[in-house]
């Protein structure tokens, strides 16, 4: 192969995996002066802007401005709205006041309503909500305000839902299903949601049954940028990771669609999360789903939706969404063994594939696995180990986290074409024989354990036809082969790109594998690259250069801010005050309080206040006592019944609060209900750390606790009363954080804790 070829297919490869991305959204342009039939990015934007201006948690002054902003703009487009009000704990026993939004389209026919689905309230206690769903809810206000300017009635009802708590436990979703009479209408919904703030939207489909009526419908919808495919899901039914659409599936047998994107996950839950940030395709991508899927689904049988088939399905460009039965897995399977086969009869009668050649063709593959295993696997590891800060970035997903998974993809790349140089005296039939075992081994494990992924026999398919030309021509067409090596780039440059993102920088071995396993799909390619070693050498010097640009960027800025947090926490009972922090590397800000007397005392790091990814304090230090005003706790009954001591109890705030926490000894809870929410026999069963409820609390409400335990045991209960004003509490003089600083999400922050235990002999 001359130069020019190389470097020409080289490119073309370069190409297709950079469409394989351009292609999967679309490109934002001013839009304003829009036709007002049509979805406009920018008048979304309007709504974005206006919902993101502060953190709006349940129980925050800005959680009801922005619910009546919303309102306010449903009645403009001249529909009814109403509120949905109640006490729900979900699964998680996490209590609050949910105040839903409602409103009502109605159709001309008698089938089941369509539900467009987006949340409203931001996550505690500093996230701005911008994409995590003040898209979603711009998405749906817009969308609505151009379906109703069409003037033309709909055949289904459409009921707008914005829900509320959803950050909390999915609360409002669990109130509308389960409590109200609209949602035995329901035949389909549509979710928007987000998980970072940028990148392409995913379509993730939600049904007890089988997805292929649901896909078929997609289909016909005919969505211009369609990102979806069946392993995806496949992967987030395995994550504890739900949305409001799980709670129609699970509690209401609705069938659904999720709309969500990833993309710029250090963002997720964050005071970034902002207007400025949100990515304006993600959001144009967003609009790009709904208007389309709102128009079909108006005028759709949504009664006949459920299905007992299964489809598998992936899009790629120029043909959108490709989708077939699950069926047909063993069927193209068989397929495929038989072509093998008769491809290895007719090599070696050829005398073009020889055992000797074979077996040698496995060494390469195997190291090559296994070196871009060891380091894909390690590598998060080790950045920690250098950045010790990263630890601080608790979903793992750091600032300069798109240049490492560059780096890494470079790093397997170059592995793969400096040791497959070692072995270039093997002729490219025999040099293919072993990776086409090994992927025939992963699709037969995929066709029975995670038959989602059944779409990646296509390109096993493209690799047997890449041998089929080889055994017969000597000296074949190299362009032909980038041809075949298309399903490949298309189908798993975004999988290598994605699992990192959506999962943490932990899950770098997926890019590394992945990556490596692409690499043996193209090797009729690459095979006839003479010189690999060079291709090696550059691929690392790259990687390297990659490494020093990470590295630069991997100080924190205002622009990527470190993640913070300060507490005081004040133990009622031994009279003795904290400073507290969940930080790993302690900021200057942050060592003002903790200093250099740091120290970790068991009570305080044993994981007890709820948090995500299970973190607990990592640092405390003496604080001087201040007068903190607990709750009133009060007993209005204790009796026996029986074998059963019944208490109830009444916690009421004594100073403006926002979250309580309330946990147990190790004794057993036969029945708990709070403030006339009854906790599932389930979860007092299963509950962890002792914890018996999270109440985030709306106008510092009571919370009052009726208990049935058995009538010889000792209870012991432990309050933490949380309030998130330790910056503007005029009892402290904290001083803002400095701009190259956030408060640090998924954990209590910048809070006042009050604990007490009372044990009731």
């Amino acid at each position: 192969m001359n130069r020019y070829t190389k470097a020409t297919t080289l490119l073309l490869i370069l190409l297709a995996v950079y469409w394989s991305f351009k292609a999967s959204m679309p490109s934002y342009s001013k839009d304003a002066d829009a036709p007002l039939t049509r979805f406009s990015t920018d008048r979304a934007l309007t709504h974005v802007a206006v919902i993101s201006k502060e953190p709006h948690a349940v129980g925050f002054p800005a959680h009801t401005k922005v619910r009546d902003y919303i309102i306010s703009q449903l009645r403009s487009m001249g529909l009814e709205t109403t509120i949905q009000e109640g006490y729900t704990a979900g699964d998680w026993g996490n209590l609050s006041k949910a105040t839903n939004i409602l409103a009502r389209i109605e159709g001309s026919g008698n089938g089941k309503a369509l539900l467009l689905l987006s949340h409203y309230d931001s996550n505690p206690h500093s996230a701005l909500g911008a994409s995590d769903a003040g898209s979603g809810v711009a998405t749906i206000l817009e969308g609505v305000r151009a379906f109703l300017s069409r003037d033309k009635p709909p055949k289904n009802d459409i009921i707008i839902l914005i829900s509320d708590a959803e950050e909390l436990g999915l609360n409002g979703a669990d109130l509308f299903v389960n409590k109200h009479p609209w949602a035995k209408e329901v035949g389909l919904t549509l979710n928007f949601e987000a998980r970072g703030s940028g990148g392409p939207s995913y379509m993730l489909v939600e049904t007890n049954r089988g997805n292929g009526r649901l896909i078929d419908e997609f289909v016909k919808a005919d969505p211009q940028f369609p990102v979806a495919n069946s392993l995806v899901y496949s992967i987030y039914k395995m994550l504890p990771n739900d949305t409001d659409l799980t709670v129609f599936r699970e509690d209401g047998d609705i069938e659904g669609l999720n709309f969500a994107f990833i993309d710029d996950h250090y963002d997720y839950h964050t005071a970034n999360d902002s207007f400025e940030r949100l990515d304006r395709n993600t959001l144009a991508h967003q609009g790009s789903y709904l208007m389309p899927l709102l128009v079909h689904f108006a005028a759709a049988d949504l009664g006949a939706l459920k299905s007992l088939d299964d489809f598998i399905y992936f899009n790629i460009p120029f043909f959108r969404l490709v989708s077939y039965p699950f069926e047909w897995i063993w069927p193209m399977f068989a397929l495929a063994l038989f072509f093998f086969g008769a491809l290895l009869v007719i090599g070696f009668r050829k005398k073009s594939i020889h055992v000797r050649h074979i077996l040698l063709g496995f060494a390469p593959m195997t190291i090559t696995l296994a070196i871009n295993a060891i380091v894909g696997y390690y590598s998060w590891t080790v950045l920690k180990w250098f950045y010790p800060a990263y630890k601080d970035i608790l979903h793992g997903f750091t600032y300069n986290g798109h240049t490492y998974i560059v780096a890494f993809v470079l790093f397997s790349m170059a592995t793969c074409f400096l040791v497959y140089h070692q072995f270039r005296h093997i002729k490219t039939p025999n040099l293919l024989v072993a990776p086409i075992v090994l992927w025939l081994s992963i699709c037969g494990l995929v066709g029975t354990y995670l038959p989602g992924a059944g779409f990646f026999i296509i390109p096993l398919f493209a690799l047997l036809a890449s041998l089929l030309v080889v055994v017969y021509q000597k000296k074949p067409n190299v362009y032909l082969f980038v041809f075949l090596a298309l399903p490949a780039l298309w189908i798993y440059a975004p999988f290598i790109k994605m699992f990192p993102i959506g999962l943490g920088l932990k899950m770098m071995v997926a890019t590394t594998l992945l990556t490596t396993l692409t690499f043996f799909l193209l090797l009729p390619i690459f095979a006839n690259y003479t010189n690999k070693d060079r291709l090696g050498i550059l691929g690392f010097m790259v990687f390297m250069g990659f490494m020093v640009s990470a590295h630069f960027n991997a100080r924190f800025t205002e622009k990527h801010p470190k993640p913070t947090s300060l507490l005081y926490v004040f133990d009622a009972d031994t009279q003795m005050a904290n400073w507290a922090t969940y930080e790993q590397v302690i900021s200057d800000w942050t060592a003002q309080y903790i200093g250099e007397t740091k120290q970790v005392p068991k009570k305080l790091a044993d994981n007890t206040i709820s948090s995500k990814y299970a973190t607990g304090f990592t640092y405390v230090a003496n604080a001087p006592s201040k007068e903190i005003l607990g709750p009133k706790i009060e007993v209005h009954l204790d009796t026996v019944i029986a074998e059963n001591r019944i208490l109830e109890l009444c916690v009421t705030p004594q100073r403006p609060v926002n979250r309580l926490e309330v946990f147990s000894n190790a004794i057993e809870i036969k029945k708990a209900v709070v403030n006339g929410i009854a906790l599932s026999e389930y979860y007092l069963t299963q509950r962890k750390n002792g914890k018996l409820i999270t109440h985030y609390i709306s106008n510092n409400d009571e919370t009052e606790i009726k208990l049935s335990i058995p009538k010889d045991a000792v209870l012991e209960l432990t309050f933490y009363e949380a309030s998130n004003d330790l910056l503007t509490n005029p009892q402290f003089t904290v001083p803002e954080r400095p701009k190259d600083n956030i408060p640090m999400p998924f954990v209590l922050n910048d809070a006042i804790l009050y604990t007490k235990t009372i044990s009731f002999d």
